[in-house]
């Protein structure tokens, strides 16, 4: 058996340059799409409160101004 598919956010639309998600055994993977040989692995519970922190802005400072 393969595994799961990658699964790319409904924001990215028909861009193929995305976060992509799946679980195996248990933990959450992430890659870019585009460096896929690239893989990030946590656990659910580190995944959802990353989530949560990110959509209350808790990251923006990191983020570079695109002029």
């Amino acid at each position: 058996m393969g595994s799961p598919a990658w699964q790319k956010s409904s924001y990215s639309g028909a861009n193929n340059a995305c976060v992509e998600v799946r679980t195996v055994n248990g933990l959450v993977e992430l890659r870019e799409s585009d460096s896929g040989d690239i893989i990030v692995r946590t656990t659910p519970v580190k995944f959802a409160t990353f989530l949560q922190g990110a959509k209350a802005g808790e990251f923006d400072h990191h983020a570079s101004p695109t002029t």
